[in-house]
C-alpha cells in the first residue's frame, strides 16, 4: 500500500513542476483551446498552462478523501482503500498524460489538433479503457461503501446484492474497457467519442439493470 501511495503522490504533484520548467521554452501565446473540428478557438497565455497541474492536485486531494472515507466505512482489511488508491492512480496517469500532450501542441503552437500523429481523444479513450479494465478486476474486493463500486438502491440492499452486484459490474466493466480500447484503434476525433459515450451508457444502463434485477431476487 505504501508503494502506490507513493506513486500516488508523484503522478499528483509532476505536473507542477514539468509546467514550471516549461515555462521558460514555452511561446508567450499558446492555443488555450480547441473546438470540436480540432481548430484552436482562443489564444492565451502561457501561464494559462498552469491551470491544468493545479487542477490535477486538487482531484488528487479529493481522491485521497474519497479513499479516507470509504476506509472508514469498511469491516475489515483495506479493499475500499486499495481500490480508490488504484483508481486515483489510473486517474493521476491521465492527468499526466493530458499534461504532456497539451505542452506539446503549446510549445509548437499547433492550429489545428489534426495535423498531431496522437489523437487525443483516441490517447485520453484508450487510457480510460484501460482503466476500467483495472478497476473491474477490484471491484469485486470491494466490502459495501457509499462512495466506491456498482452503487444503486438495489445494489446497497444487502450483503448478498452488493457482492453479486460488484461481480458483475467487474466483468461487464472488464468488457466495456475492451469494447472502448478496440473501437479507439479504429476510429479517431469525434467518432473515437461517441464510441465512447456510447458504450459507457450501454454500461451503465445494463449495469443498473441488474442491480434491480438482483435486488428482486434477494
Amino acid at each position: 500500500m505504501k508503494k502506490q501511495r507513493i506513486i500516488f503522490y508523484i503522478l499528483m504533484f509532476l505536473p507542477l513542476p514539468v509546467t514550471l520548467v516549461s515555462l521558460v521554452f514555452l511561446p508567450e501565446q499558446i492555443p488555450a483551446h480547441y473546438g470540436f473540428d480540432n481548430q484552436v478557438t482562443r489564444w492565451g497565455s502561457k501561464y494559462e498552462t498552469l491551470i491544468f497541474p493545479v487542477v490535477t492536485i486538487l482531484f488528487g486531494s479529493f481522491m485521497l478523501g474519497i479513499s479516507k472515507l470509504s476506509a472508514n466505512q469498511e469491516k475489515t482489511g483495506e479493499d475500499n482503500e486499495k481500490v480508490c488508491i488504484m483508481a486515483g492512480i489510473f486517474s493521476l496517469f491521465m492527468f499526466n498524460a493530458m499534461t504532456g500532450y497539451f505542452l506539446y501542441t503549446d510549445f509548437h503552437k499547433v492550429e489545428d489538433l489534426s495535423s498531431v500523429s496522437i489523437d487525443i481523444y483516441q490517447l485520453l479513450f484508450v487510457l480510460f479503457g484501460i482503466f476500467m479494465i483495472v478497476i473491474g478486476y477490484m471491484m469485486p474486493k470491494l466490502q459495501m461503501n457509499s462512495v466506491m463500486g456498482l452503487r444503486t438502491h438495489w445494489s446497497m440492499k444487502n450483503e448478498a446484492t452488493w457482492e453479486k452486484s460488484q461481480r458483475f459490474g467487474g466483468i461487464s466493466s472488464i468488457i466495456a474497457g475492451i469494447l472502448l480500447i478496440f473501437a479507439c484503434c479504429f476510429t479517431k476525433g469525434s467518432a473515437c467519442f461517441l464510441w465512447f459515450m456510447g458504450v459507457l451508457i450501454l454500461y451503465l444502463l445494463i449495469n443498473v439493470s441488474y442491480t434491480y434485477k438482483v435486488a428482486k431476487k434477494y
